[in-house]
Order: structure tokens, then C-alpha cells, then sequence
């Protein structure tokens, strides 16, 4: 099974529709026979979804008010099934997308908008698709269409809009080769797709003098607007007796504990779970709250394929089933935000690669304040490896499986002049060295923070764990935080109000990099326009009065590594298809992994080998360090993708917001802003290129042979598909506060600016990425917030300390009464 998407991300976190074929669509000019009418075509071959795909364009030219165009789109049908979709601002997430399928003699076409990796909503806005005509056979279809307001977008308050203002539209396509159900409703469920992509579409062009005269000729036709969806709902089940009378989501819930607790920590991730553990440890007691199901059957999760039924593993325990997320997400991703994050419990350190680096000097040294230096942070990270110690072996037996992309890549690397070295027993050298992976696994499956410090945690009486439920809010009464509001996400959640320890508690958010932000919008803190936002959605009658707003750039300073892909092949590159393994593994494969956690299913899909690092610096006299992962899969069975991560020393910035629908969204991205960061990434990638393609063997495949490595990465439009999904930043620590102009949200004790006891410990109070993949690095942040959160116990929490400022007097931010708002959370085949 080859994949044909040229920035295919899979399991190192990339966007879902990833960053797409560009060199994969062949755009050509086409004149529709039934209709007359010239479009500017593009076709993805059926080596990258079976029977191809086909969409044409008409543009109409100079401005056009009513964001619209004329569509040709041929769908393949498998089996006489299958349904076909296209996004119109390239991402599966936060944009308009159409999809169409056969039903008998007719195309059904249905709008939908999705806000996180789950099944898109029915799109409400006012798009309107008419059909012009249609083909139907065995294995393809086709309509001529013309889509209005499809170009511009709103939903429930989220817009968004790609005009043809610029040199190419970025299109995302999609197939799958099951039908909806019902098949004869617009508002059917889909199943996930199978096949994906994106392609840069010229607008030159597909724009048209004649497209007045083309619209003029459109016959009397049924007009398709935005269908009200089935109101069928999710069904009701009646709450327990000893539930408050709090209105809270459908489904099981109990009360929210009466207890007090000195801590309650926010999201069982890498930051919360090491977190809750050592304030526990220190003697007090810890609630830790996950939104999420379990994953690890260690700790309740059945999420798995049928060849694991009977055994005690789920697909997150198995290190060859991580990169499944990417097929389906079902009841894991967060619903609520417009990238990948998991919600389940062990967050990200749950759905991962399961990479786990130490972190160079220069990273602390340089992205973090006083106090967090690298000699600060030297006892915390040792602490961390010796929780959690990384291997680069995670079979049992010691062999590493199928490993000619190492070897092919690495002897390129080596022939080149690059140094081979164990990275994390030299982890200041990260200038032309090359790796075997390191992991956090352990005796063959996935380890880290679930399995070390969350077991000390829960063997504790005075640590808690609760599941399946949302903190929406804390309750603050000006500057003190008396306790949470929660929600059940799921059936078996809480829903009401739990309290600290009165005086003395403290609450801990640690629920991600746009998680974290959320629950600071939604407490009345953060910039005035997303409070505002805020103020105005479905929260504004229980949010905290304006006057007690506390105004921080919370959601500002957004970080990511920067991902830029290449592909090459080789004849002694071999691919071993962990996808179909996940249902359907060889036997001999499961059956070594089963008996003796052994072979290519205890080694991280998809075959992730070598990882290397180099360093440029730029005109302005930055450094910038950049981190390569090396994988196998790609267009052929033959190929690899190499992924280009920009890290430290990028300039370039985004900002994570916040919609009037309560969801998270990268209203910025903090891509290649600056033409040093383009410059160091051009510099980077020639350098590396020049290496593979001096190695015998070696065909550099993307970028194709016409096109030079400028052309290239100019050539590849700056959107979400660039994503590494190792976000950073939002709520930066510093001593800079933001209360007076500064950047940051939290003081470098991780107190947030302005309240008593209210703190962050997650990858949002980074500064910015390091050089490697974040993970270690967070759970290294979390042993030393622990220590100054615990130092600073013996301080009254009922006053503010002169770093965090003041806050206005007090007004709880809700009641006991108040209501519990379901988000928006459907799955895959519900979802």
C-alpha cells in the first residue's frame, strides 16, 4: 500500500488533509461537453485514490461579491459506492466543504464544516450549489455545478473565506469508498475517508472573461442550500439520583464530588499527569481531571482491533497502531479544536510517535527565563529519563526491524560529512548529526507518563482521577480561584462545581495548547476582543462581569515547528504497511508481538528512521536549529518522506483564538512570516538535498528535477497542513506581564498574571519550540513547576503577589445553578 500524498504526515502529527500533492495534480485546460464550458482542471491519478479524482474551475474575473464559481467535479465510485468531497480552503477544519455521492439516479451534494478532526457538521451559512448537469456510470460521476458564497464562509460566528485574490486556490480533496447512511439523505453520516490530498489550483487560469455568459446560460435548476440536519439528536438518559439539579450534557453523569481538594490539576497529559503526581507525592491532596476516555486498558480503555480482543492492550498500548489516529479519530480527537490534539487520557503522550528527546542546553538557555536555564533544569530532566528512560531498540529481542531507511538515509548522511551519534547521550549536538529514534517505550509498549508517574499517582488514598469530563471555567471571585466548573463529556463524567481547599487550594491547568487558553477565555481572562467573543456566545449570561476581566495575550506568541517535506527513493527501500496491519496484521507479525512484544509492531509506525539535526544561521544572526524525520512511506513502496521542522530561533509567530461556537481555531499561523525564517529553510533543505542526492541510488523525487528547491518551497502555500502539531506558546511564561504590556501570561512560579492560585504547567508557557519533538521536554516542565508550586505553599494564597498584580473585587464567575453547555461532539461513523 503506497501513499501518493506528497506531505503526508501521518503519526508525526500533520494536518489530516495534510499538506498536499502540489507536484501530485496535473492542472490542464478542459472543456466540459456538456455544457461548452472551459474550465482550469485539475486530476489526481488513481495511484493516489483509486479511479482518480477531477475537479475543474471557472473564476469569475476582478472581484466577485458573492465568493463563487463554477465547479466540474468527477468522483470515483468503488464497487458502484464511494463518496467525494473537496475543501475550499484547503484544511478538512474550519472550512466550507462540499461533498457528493450517487443515490440511484441522482448526485446528492451536502455542505459541512468541521471544527476539530471528527465528522463534520452540517454547514449552516448561506452557500448555495446548483446543479448544471450530471454523468453517472459503474465508476465515476460527474457535475457541473455552480457554487455561490462558497469561497466565503460562516459558521455559527467562525468565518473564514479563500478568495481568488492571490496566484492558486489550495484545494483539499478527499474519497472514500463506502457510502453515506442513509444514503438517500443530504445530511447522512459519512465514514472517514480512505484517500486525501491537496493541490495549489492556479487562478490565472481558471479565471474567465465569460463567466457572466456562462452563468446566463444555466438552466432553471434545483438549487441546493445548507440542509437542516435530522433532528434526531442524541438520546437522554435520565441522570442518577445523587445528580444536582444543574443542567448538564445528555448522557450518564454523577454530581461533582463534594470533596475539596488542595489541587485540582486540569488534563491528565504530559504536564498534568507528572504534576499531580509529585503534589501528591509531597502529602496533598490532588484531583486530576481528564476530558477524556481512557486509553491504556491499564487504566479502563477497550479501544482496539479484533486481533487484540482477549488480551490486556488497546491500539495505544501497541507501538505499530499509533499512526490509526490518522484513519480514525473517533471518541479521541477533541472536537473542539481546528487541529489534532487527543482527548483521552495521556493526551498527546497517548496518540504519539512516542520520540523522547533531551532537550539541548541552548533550548533552555535561549527560549526560557531566569530560573529555567539549563543548569535549572539539569536535576528536573534527569528526573524525567529516569522515570521514563528512552530506547532505541523497543522490540524485545533487541533487533531493529526492516531498517534500509536508516541505513540508505543515514549512509547518505554519512557520506556527506554528518556525525553518527546516539542523540540523547550527546544532546548538545545537533549540527550535522544523525540518529537511530528514541522512544519512551517500554518491554515493547508504549510507556511514558501513563505508565510511571500516573501509577505512583493513583496508589496514593489522596490522589483522584476523574474521566469523560470538561472543566469549562474556573470560579474565581476577582483575583481567587474558589474551585471549577465541569461538565460531562461523556456518559460516566461529572457535571457541577468542585472547590479547592478554602484559603489554601490551588488550580493547576495543564489541558494543552489551546485547551489551557479556553478555559482562561472562558474564566474572563485573556485579550479583550476574545473575551468579548466570549461574552457574546452561549457563556455570556454566567461569564464574569467586564469590569473583572483580567486582560492578558493569552492565545498570542503560538508556536510550531515549521514542516516542510521532501520525498526520494531508493531499490533497497522496503515499506511495511502498518495500516493494514491495524486490522488486518500479518500473522506471524501479531503473533510475535503477542508472545513476545517483538518485531515491526513494537517499533513506532510508520517505520520513523533516522532523525537528524542541523543549524542555520541567518542574516539577522539568528540560529535556527532544525530537526529532520526521516520515515517510510511515500508515492511508492520504494519511497520516503523526510520532514524538515523548523525550530528554535524562528521568528514567526501565529495566535490561537477563540470562535463565538466556544472552539479553538489558529486564526494566525506562525509559519514563515519572516523572510529569514524562508531563508534558513531554503538553506537548510539545499543543504540536505545536495547529501541524498550525491548517495548512490538515491532519486530525490519531491521536489521534482524541473523545479530548484527556491521554486520549491515558494511553490507550497502557507496553511495549516504545515503543521508538525507541536504547538507551543500561547501562554507564555515570562516576567514581562502582560498586566502592564508585556508578553506574558504566567510569571516564572507558572502563576497566571493577576490571580492568587490560579497556574499553567503545559507546552502553552513554552516561549517557543526547541529542537526536537516537545514531549520530554514538557513532562521536564512539569518536575520543575512542581517544585516551585511547592515551595511557594507556605505563602498566602489569599493575596496576590506584586509580580501577578491585582485583579477588581470580587464577582463569582458562576453559580451552582448555572448551566453546563454542551460543545458540539459528534464521532466517526457517528463520527
Amino acid at each position: 500500500m503506497k501513499f501518493t500524498n506528497a506531505f503526508f504526515n501521518a503519526s508525526l502529527l500533520s494536518a489530516l488533509w495534510a499538506a498536499g500533492a502540489y507536484a501530485q495534480a496535473t492542472i490542464d485546460n478542459f472543456t466540459d461537453p456538456s455544457t461548452g464550458f472551459l474550465f482550469s482542471r485539475a486530476s489526481v491519478d488513481s495511484s493516489e485514490t483509486p479511479g482518480g479524482f477531477q475537479l475543474g474551475l471557472v473564476l469569475p474575473e476582478g472581484t466577485d461579491p458573492a465568493a463563487e464559481y463554477i465547479g466540474y467535479l468527477v468522483g470515483a465510485r468503488t464497487s458502484g459506492a464511494g463518496w467525494t468531497g473537496i475543501s475550499h480552503g484547503g484544511a478538512m477544519t474550519n472550512s466550507l466543504l462540499l461533498l457528493g455521492w450517487v443515490d440511484g439516479d441522482q448526485i446528492l451534494t451536502s455542505f459541512r464544516y468541521a471544527t476539530g478532526y471528527v465528522a463534520p457538521d452540517i454547514y449552516t451559512g448561506n452557500a448555495t450549489l446548483t446543479q448544471i448537469s450530471n454523468t453517472i456510470n459503474d465508476t465515476h460521476f460527474t457535475l457541473t455545478y455552480r457554487c455561490q458564497w462558497c469561497l466565503a464562509w460562516d459558521q455559527d460566528g467562525s468565518s473564514g473565506s479563500q478568495l481568488p485574490t492571490g496566484g492558486a486556490l489550495v484545494i483539499g480533496w478527499a474519497q472514500a469508498t463506502t457510502n453515506p447512511t442513509p444514503i438517500t439523505a443530504t445530511d447522512a453520516t459519512v465514514i472517514q475517508h480512505d484517500y486525501f490530498g491537496e493541490y495549489g489550483a492556479p487562478v490565472a487560469s481558471a479565471q474567465n472573461a465569460q463567466y457572466s455568459s456562462y452563468i446566463s446560460k444555466i438552466p432553471t435548476a434545483t438549487s441546493t442550500a445548507p440542509a437542516s440536519p435530522t433532528s434526531t439528536g442524541p438520546s437522554s438518559t435520565t441522570a442518577p439520583a445523587t445528580a444536582t439539579a444543574t443542567a448538564c450534557a445528555p448522557g450518564t453523569f454523577s454530581s461533582a464530588p463534594k470533596t475539596t481538594y488542595d489541587y485540582i490539576v486540569v488534563g491528565a497529559g504530559a504536564g498534568g499527569i507528572p504534576l499531580a503526581d509529585r503534589l501528591s507525592e509531597a502529602g496533598h491532596s490532588v484531583l486530576l481531571i481528564e476530558r477524556g476516555p481512557p486509553s491504556s486498558h491499564r487504566w479502563g480503555g477497550d479501544l482496539r482491533p479484533g486481533w487484540l480482543n482477549g488480551t490486556n492492550l488497546t491500539r495505544f498500548d501497541v507501538p505499530g497502531l499509533d499512526n490509526e489516529i490518522w484513519k480514525d479519530s473517533a471518541g479521541i480527537a477533541c472536537p473542539d479544536v481546528g487541529e489534532m490534539a487527543g482527548c483521552v487520557l495521556g493526551g498527546g503522550t497517548a496518540i504519539n510517535a512516542g520520540l523522547w528527546w533531551h532537550a539541548p542546553d541552548i533550548d533552555w538557555n535561549t527560549n526560557f527565563p531566569k530560573g529555567w536555564q539549563a543548569t535549572d533544569m539539569s536535576p528536573n530532566v534527569a528526573k524525567v529519563f529516569s522515570r521514563i528512560p528512552w530506547n532505541d531498540n523497543p522490540s524485545t529481542d533487541g533487533k531493529l526491524y526492516y531498517p534500509q531507511g536508516l541505513d540508505v538515509v543515514g549512509g547518505a548522511l554519512s557520506a556527506a560529512g554528518w556525525t553518527s551519534v546516539v542523540a540523547n547521550n550527546v544532546p548538545n549536538s545537533k549540527t550535522k548529526t544523525f540518529s537511530r529514534s528514541e522512544w519512551m517505550y517500554s518491554n515493547g509498549e508504549r510507556g511514558g507518563p501513563m505508565a510511571t508517574y500516573l501509577v505512583t499517582a493513583n496508589a496514593r488514598s489522596n490522589f483522584k482521577l476523574i474521566m469523560n469530563t470538561s472543566v469549562n471555567r474556573v470560579i474565581r471571585n476577582g483575583a481567587q480561584i474558589t474551585g471549577v466548573e465541569v461538565e460531562n463529556f461523556d456518559n460516566g463524567g461529572y457535571c457541577g462545581t468542585i472547590n479547592v481547599t478554602a484559603g489554601t487550594g490551588r488550580v493547576i491547568l495543564a489541558a494543552g495548547t489551546f485547551g489551557s487558553p479556553k478555559i482562561l477565555f472562558r474564566s474572563g481572562i485573556g485579550p479583550a476582543d476574545q473575551l468579548a467573543v466570549v461574552n457574546a456566545s452561549s457563556d455570556g449570561a454566567t461569564m464574569i462581569s467586564s469590569n473583572e476581566w483580567i486582560k492578558l495575550p493569552v492565545g498570542e506568541n503560538l508556536g510550531d515547528h515549521t514542516d516542510t517535506d521532501i520525498q526520494i527513493s531508493h531499490p533497497n527501500i522496503t515499506f511495511y504497511d502498518y495500516y493494514a496491519a491495524y486490522d488486518t496484521p500479518i500473522a506471524s507479525d501479531a503473533a510475535q508481538y503477542l508472545q513476545h512484544r517483538s518485531g515491526m509492531l513494537a517499533q513506532s509506525a510508520p517505520n520513523i528512521q533516522p532523525i537528524f539535526w542541523d543549524s542555520v544561521v541567518g542574516a539577522d544572526g539568528i540560529t535556527r536549529q532544525f530537526q529532520y524525520t526521516a520515515r517510510v512511506e511515500g508515492n511508492t513502496n520504494q519511497s520516503m518522506t523526510i520532514s524538515q521542522y523548523l525550530g528554535r530561533g524562528a521568528v514567526s509567530r501565529g495566535r490561537a483564538t477563540i470562535t463565538p461556537a466556544l472552539d479553538m481555531t489558529v486564526s494566525t499561523l506562525p509559519y514563515l512570516s519572516n523572510a529569514d525564517d524562508l531563508a534558513a529553510v531554503i538553506t537548510a533543505l539545499t543543504r540536505v538535498i545536495d547529501a541524498l542526492q550525491a548517495y548512490p541510488g538515491i532519486n530525490v523525487t519531491v521536489p521534482s528535477s524541473n523545479q530548484t528547491i527556491t521554486e520549491y518551497v515558494n511553490s507550497i502555500p502557507i496553511t495549516s497542513s504545515r503543521t508538525a502539531n507541536h504547538w507551543v506558546g500561547t501562554n507564555k511564561m515570562g516576567t514581562d506581564s502582560g498586566l502592564t504590556g508585556g508578553t506574558s501570561v504566567v510569571d516564572t512560579n507558572t502563576k497566571v498574571y493577576g490571580t492568587n492560585n490560579l497556574y499553567v504547567v503545559d507546552a502553552s508557557i513554552f516561549p517557543f519550540i526547541g529542537s526536537t519533538n516537545p514531549s520530554a521536554l514538557i513532562v521536564a516542565v512539569a518536575e520543575r513547576a512542581s517544585e516551585l508550586i511547592l515551595a511557594s505553599s507556605s505563602t498566602s494564597t489569599g493575596a496576590a503577589s506584586a509580580a501577578s498584580g491585582t485583579a477588581a473585587a470580587s464577582r463569582s464567575t458562576s453559580t451552582a445553578g448555572s448551566k453546563c453547555k454542551r460543545n458540539k461532539r459528534s464521532v466517526r461513523h457517528q463520527d
